[in-house]
C-alpha cells in the first residue's frame, strides 16, 4: 500500500474512532432536553450512556474474529453502516425504550468500526511509517471526549437535541464510500468457528467491569456493590483467560501480551488512561460547584486542554524519532503527573490565564502519552497476533477510560466523607486530584522497565 493511501486509510479510521468517542460523551449536556422529550428525569436519561458504553465493550471481543472471518471491509463498512442507522433511529426515538435501543445499537455499530479499522492500518503501515500513522487515529479520540460536552450544549441551545445525532449521517456516508476505495477485503482462510464459551465469560467480563465502574461514579452512595459487581467481572475475566488458554482456536489468544511493547502499552498505558480521563470530569465539576461558573464558562477553560492537544500533535512523531518511547514515557509520565497534580492550586482567585497555561500543558502531556503508548504497541507484535492483540488494545482502552471518572467520583466522594462534608468543596477536590497524580505515577514503574531500544524500529530513535 502507497504511503498516501495509507495516510487517507489512518484518516478514514479516525474519522470513526472520533465518532464512536464523541457520542460517549456528547449527550451528557443534553440529558434535560431528552428528557423533556422523553416525559422522563434526566438521572433516568443516563441509561443511554450506559447503553451504549455496555454495547461497545460486549462486542468488541467479537470484533477481530468477525473481520477475519467475512473480511475487514465487509465488516468495517457493515460497522459504519449500524452505527449510522443507529444515529438516525436515536434522532428519531420517541419515548425512552426506543432511545435505549437504538443506543445498543449504536455501541454495537462503534465496537466494530475502530477495532477494525486499526486493524486495517497495523496490518498495512510498515514499521517505519506505523508512528505517523497511528498518531493520526490517536488524536480524534483524545479530543472527542473533550469536545462532546461544549459541542452538545451548543446543539442543544441552538438547534434541537436529535442533530446531536444527525452529525454523524454525512461522516457515515462519506466513510463507507471511502472505505471502498481504500480498504482491502482481507479475510484468514484458517479461523476457526466462533468460540461461544470464550465470548460469553469474555463478554461477561466486560460488562460486569464497565457497569459496575460506571455506576460508582453515577450512585457512589451504593459503591459497594458495584465495587463486588466489577470484582465479579474480574473474576470472570480470569476464568476468559485460563479457558481461551486451553483451546486450539480461541476467541482470542494472549501472545502478544509476551512482548514487553505492547504488554507495556496495554497495561502501564491503562493506568495513564484511568487517571488522566478524570480530569475532563472533574475540572468543569470544580469549576461549577466551588468557583460558580456557569456550565458554559467551565466548558472554555476546560478547551484549553484541547488547545493542547492540538498543539503539539505536529510534533509528537518527531518527539518520539527524537528521544524514542521509553525515555518519552518516563519523562512525559513524570510531566502528566505534575499536571495533574497542578489542578489542586486552583482556587477562585488563580488568574485564569494561569489556570490555562497548567492545562495546555496538561492538555501537551496528554496527548503526547497517548499517542506513544498507542504507536509502541504494535511496534513488535508478530503478524499471526495483531487481530487478537489489536481486540485486546481496544477492550483494555475502553475500560480503562470508564474507570477513569468512576475513580473520580470514588475518590471525590471519599474526601467529602474523610472531612465530613455533604457537598463537594474546593479542598475535596485538591486531595481528589493530588491522589489521581499520584496513581498515575504508577504508569512511570511500567515505563521503567522497558528495554532502552523498545520499539526503536518503529520510533525511528537512533542513540547518538
Amino acid at each position: 500500500m502507497s504511503q498516501t493511501k495509507i495516510k487517507w486509510t489512518a484518516l478514514l479510521v479516525a474519522v470513526t474512532f472520533f465518532m464512536e468517542n464523541l457520542d460517549a460523551t456528547i449527550i451528557t449536556t443534553a440529558l434535560p432536553a431528552l428528557a423533556q422529550s422523553f416525559h422522563a428525569t434526566a438521572i433516568d436519561l443516563n441509561v443511554g450512556i450506559s447503553a451504549y458504553l455496555l454495547a461497545v465493550a460486549i462486542f468488541i471481543p467479537m470484533s477481530g474474529w468477525m473481520a477475519d472471518r467475512f473480511g475487514a471491509r465487509t465488516i468495517f463498512v457493515s460497522a459504519i453502516a449500524v452505527f449510522t442507522a443507529a444515529s438516525v433511529l436515536c434522532g428519531l426515538s420517541q419515548n425512552l425504550n426506543h432511545f435505549i435501543f437504538a443506543r445498543v445499537l449504536q455501541g454495537i455499530g462503534g465496537a466494530m468500526m475502530v477495532p477494525v479499522g486499526r486493524l486495517v492500518v497495523i496490518r498495512s503501515t510498515p514499521k517505519q511509517q506505523l508512528v505517523q500513522a497511528i498518531a493520526y487515529i490517536t488524536w480524534p479520540g483524545l479530543v472527542a471526549p473533550i469536545l462532546g460536552p461544549p459541542i452538545g450544549g451548543f446543539i442543544v441551545t441552538h438547534f434541537s437535541w436529535p442533530w446531536i445525532f444527525y452529525l454523524n449521517i454525512p461522516l457515515g456516508i462519506l466513510g463507507i464510500f471511502a472505505s471502498f476505495s481504500l480498504i482491502e477485503n482481507l479475510k484468514n482462510l484458517e479461523i476457526g468457528k466462533f468460540d461461544f464459551i470464550g465470548f460469553i465469560l469474555l463478554a461477561s467480563a466486560c460488562a460486569s467491569v464497565m457497569y459496575g465502574m460506571e455506576h460508582i461514579g453515577q450512585d457512589p452512595e451504593h459503591f459497594q456493590n458495584y465495587l463486588m459487581l466489577a470484582a465479579v467481572g474480574v473474576a470472570f475475566f480470569i476464568a476468559a483467560v485460563l479457558y481461551m488458554q486451553r483451546q486450539e482456536k480461541p476467541l482470542l489468544r494472549f501472545d502478544a501480551m509476551r512482548q514487553q511493547t505492547f504488554a507495556s502499552s496495554v497495561l502501564g498505558g491503562s493506568v495513564f488512561r484511568v487517571a488522566i480521563s478524570a480530569i475532563p470530569f472533574l475540572l468543569p465539576l470544580m469549576f461549577q460547584l466551588t468557583f460558580g461558573l456557569s456550565a458554559f464558562q467551565a466548558g472554555l477553560l476546560v478547551l484549553s486542554v484541547f488547545v493542547g492537544n492540538l498543539a503539539v500533535k505536529p510534533l509528537t512523531t518527531a518527539i518520539m524519532r527524537q528521544f524514542g518511547f521509553r525515555r518519552v514515557l518516563f519523562v512525559n509520565g513524570a510531566i502528566g503527573a505534575l499536571s495533574i497534580a497542578s489542578c489542586a492550586l486552583f482556587s477562585p482567585s488563580t488568574p485564569w490565564w494561569l489556570m490555562m497555561v497548567l492545562m495546555f500543558i496538561s492538555g501537551v502531556s496528554r496527548s503526547v502519552q497517548f499517542t506513544t503508548y498507542n504507536s509502541m504497541s504494535f511496534a513488535d507484535v508478530q503478524p499471526k497476533d495483531k487481530s487478537y492483540a489489536t481486540t485486546q488494545f481496544s477492550l483494555f482502552f475502553q475500560i480503562s477510560m470508564g474507570m477513569g471518572v468512576a475513580l473520580a467520583a470514588l475518590l471525590l466522594r471519599g474526601m467529602m466523607h474523610w472531612h465530613g462534608h455533604t457537598q463537594a468543596t474546593l479542598q475535596d477536590f485538591h486531595w481528589t486530584f493530588l491522589i489521581l497524580a499520584v496513581f498515575s505515577l504508577l504508569a512511570m514503574l511500567d515505563s521503567w522497565r522497558l528495554r532502552h531500544d523498545a520499539g526503536d524500529l518503529v520510533s525511528g530513535y537512533r542513540p547518538s
